[in-house]
């Protein structure tokens, strides 16, 4: 007797074909978004699924998810180390990983989808799983320094336009609209075209600490916490509302945004009603999370902060008597600690109320107030590849802020990165108070900054200068410093990553590449000699330009004419069939079929030296040490035995790629643990190219997860075959 046959309703979601999607997605938006992409699409192929794969990189998102594709789908997997709106998903299975996941574990994480959680309909599920992507960043640092780190990262990049505006509107109405008054003082007549534009800019600042605190809030448990991540942001920057002169101010807002966020998850966990389910992310959980969260602050959290107000001021009452110097190095330490809330506040009230009778008091305050921003705009000039470009216009705009005395364009800054830039900005506020203190320097208006001085309010006004720039340096410096140790947040300089060994340091890339190291290393080990003949590296010339010659020219030498613009046999960069290799920026000059070095920081230098051959390299020390400096950032060993150091840095004229192998591989610190067997080297101005290095970077990562044509690279003998194997590249 035969068995029935299994009903199709009953057969196993196992045995038949998936439509899936992915997107892809990291923090630079380079290598590891595309090869994530090749990853997964390949491993759906192999298993007989379907699947669908959006980048998010830095060019933009590419093979964008369609509604008719998230309505077929049957399932969903976001590889990202940064956020990724899945409302779009609601009602579909959705895998959240990190990006890493994607390219080492791509069958099982299709395995996993099967079993995923469902995505709330009109919620977007919330980013529960994001601390997953942590694991995936860099493993140490875990599930909560993950979430912890982009919904911070979050709230800053939402905060930071309205610093700006605000910051901006405020100093332009001062500056063109403000009335020097007989004390020293700026006011706006209430009947000025500026007086209009001034509230706009208070407005602005206003908005920016709840701003923050929704949008830290909005990371952590996605749009039912943005409301009371916001309206908790804006309670802990009014004072009133618990019984204190000065709201907490961008500290508060960031207790707020990650109370608000972790109060919305946990609701969202709680089991209720299937009626109840469709207003819960609507109207129950903002509701519930903005009472709760808004009288948690104001009876347990602000009466804490109006008694350190207020005892705070009691104490410096006492210090009046005191050493000058002592009390400048107080007040400094105060009004950088949190540029707008308790204890700044709490020093320039101080300082204000005591401008009639000791006019000192507000001296040293003055000198103190424009030290965060200017110091942290100084910074951004000082050593530019440690930010994004963003930050660089934020800086720009926060040392025009300083000059007017808005402590408050540091914000972005310390919100970012507080470990770095407060006590960066303490040590500098301590110096220009004690030396404003020392001098006896005077201030007639409750106001600081360079300003007061222009207008006439301030008493010794070279001290008072001196003052602002020794605090204005020393933040500067420290902030340098430590960001130049303590990971992302900055690159190491070229001499500590040559003393320490350090290339390899893990970090998080969330800016742009970096440029020219100040303190380049000194060239040591293998390929560090004649740039253009290190490593016992064969002679070989370009490639012919003719179409129909294949074969190259063994007996040309390479580099007779201008880089990158062949003419003719050994001049230039024409792959085979006169195809050229990566746009043009790879040619025989620049590959190496074998490395001598068998480290990282070596394989640079030998790798920088072979870049140096192109005729586009002015600067090869500095070229190294931008290359060492963005392996700080976060390494570059992208596994599959595959590595691509690269650097966007004017000690480079033009864009150019070098590619050798090593026969062991070098340890680049992959994901997978292989060594690199095959390694690139990409370098670009830091102004003139755009997205080119983007855009090579993203064509090669798609390339190199083919096995196949790993193996053609491997396996090419001589540059000149090297060259028609990277010609599939494009």
């Amino acid at each position: 007797m035969s068995s029935p046959a299994v009903p199709p309703t009953e057969k196993r979601t196992e045995d038949r074909r998936l439509k899936l999607l992915a997107v892809t997605a990291c923090p630079a938006g380079i290598a590891h978004t595309y090869m994530a992409a090749e990853k997964l699409s390949r491993a759906a192929e192999a298993l007989g699924h379907s699947m669908k794969v959006e980048t998010q990189g830095s060019i933009g998102a590419e093979n964008v998810l369609t509604d008719d594709d998230v309505k077929e789908a049957d399932g969903v997997i976001v590889a990202a180390d940064k956020e990724v709106d899945r409302s779009r998903f609601a009602g579909k299975r959705v895998l959240v990983v990190g990006v890493a996941e994607g390219i080492r574990h791509p069958e099982e994480l299709i395995e996993r989808v099967r079993t995923a959680p469902v995505v709330p309909g009109g919620d977007g599920g919330g980013p529960e799983d994001a601390g997953a992507a942590a694991g995936g960043a860099g493993g140490a640092g875990g599930r909560d320094r993950g979430v912890t780190y982009k919904a911070l990262m979050n709230g800053v990049s939402y905060m930071i336009p309205f610093v700006v505006v605000g910051g901006l509107l405020i100093a332009l109405s001062l500056a063109l609209g403000g009335s020097p008054q007989a004390d020293g003082g700026l006011v706006i007549p209430d009947d000025s075209f500026w007086k209009p534009v001034n509230d706009i800019g208070v407005i602005g600042f206003t908005l920016m600490i709840p701003i923050l605190s929704g949008y830290i809030a909005y990371a952590i448990g996605d749009r039912p916490a943005l409301v009371p991540g916001m309206i908790g942001g804006w309670i802990a920057n009014t004072g009133a509302l618990y019984d204190s002169e000065s709201g907490a101010g961008f500290i508060g807002a960031i207790v707020t945004g990650f109370l608000a966020g972790y109060l919305v998850r946990w609701i969202k966990k709680l089991p209720v009603p299937k009626f109840a389910r469709p207003i819960m992310p609507i109207i129950v959980i903002p509701v519930v999370a903005t009472t709760v969260l808004g009288l948690f602050f104001i009876h347990v959290i602000g009466r804490p902060i109006s008694w350190v107000f207020e005892h705070l001021t009691d104490w410096l009452s006492g210090l009046t008597g005191s050493s000058a110097a002592l009390l400048g190095i107080l007040l400094g330490l105060m009004i950088a600690f949190d540029m707008g809330g308790p204890v700044n506040k709490t020093a320039f009230l101080f300082g204000a109320g005591l401008v009639s009778k000791n006019p000192e008091i507000m001296g040293m305050c003055a000198a103190a107030i424009p030290v965060p921003p200017l110091g942290q705009g100084l910074a951004t000039l000082i050593r530019r590849r440690f930010y994004d470009e963003q930050e660089r216009e934020t800086g720009l705009a926060a040392l025009f802020m300083g000059f007017f005395g808005i402590t408050e364009g540091a914000i972005p800054f310390a919100a970012a990165r507080p470990a770095r830039v407060i006590p960066a900005n303490m040590a500098g506020g301590a110096v220009a108070g004690a030396v404003a203190g020392l001098a006896a320097v005077t201030d007639s208006v409750p106001h600081g900054g360079p300003i007061v001085a222009v207008l006439g309010a301030v008493g010794g006004v070279g001290m008072f200068f001196l003052a602002v720039l020794l605090g204005t340096v020393v933040t500067a410096a420290v902030t340098v410093g430590l960001m130049s140790v303590g990971g992302r947040g900055g690159a190491v300089p070229g001499r500590a990553l040559a003393a320490a060994g350090a290339g390899g340091a893990a970090g998080t890339n969330t800016g742009t590449n970096t440029g020219v190291s100040a303190g380049a290393p000194s060239r040591s080990g293998a390929g560090a000699g004649e740039p253009a003949r290190t490593g016992g590296a064969p002679r070989v010339a370009a490639l012919p330009r003719q179409t129909g010659s294949a074969e190259p020219d063994e007996s040309a030498e390479p580099g007779a004419g201008e880089p990158g613009e062949p003419s003719g046999p050994g001049e230039g960069a024409a792959s085979p069939g006169g195809r050229r290799v990566l746009s043009g920026h790879l040619d025989a000059r620049t590959v190496r079929e074998w490395i001598t070095a068998d480290g990282k920081e070596a394989a640079i230098r030998e790798l920088t030296g072979l870049l140096a051959a192109s005729g586009r390299v002015a600067d090869e020390e500095a070229l190294t040490a931008a290359v060492l400096a963005r392996e700080a950032q976060g390494g570059t060993g992208l596994g599959e035995g595959i590595a691509v150091p690269h650097a966007k840095t004017d000690a480079v004229t033009a864009p150019v790629v070098a590619f050798t192998r090593s026969a062991d591989g070098v340890d680049w610190g992959a994901p997978d643990g292989t060594g690199a067997r095959l390694i690139f080297m990409i370098a670009v101005p830091e102004a003139a190219a755009g997205d080119e290095h983007l855009r090579i970077l993203a064509l090669l990562s798609r390339k190199l997860m083919d096995p196949g044509f790993r193996e053609r690279l491997l396996e090419a003998s001589g540059p000149g075959e090297i060259l028609r194997v990277l010609a599939e590249v494009g």
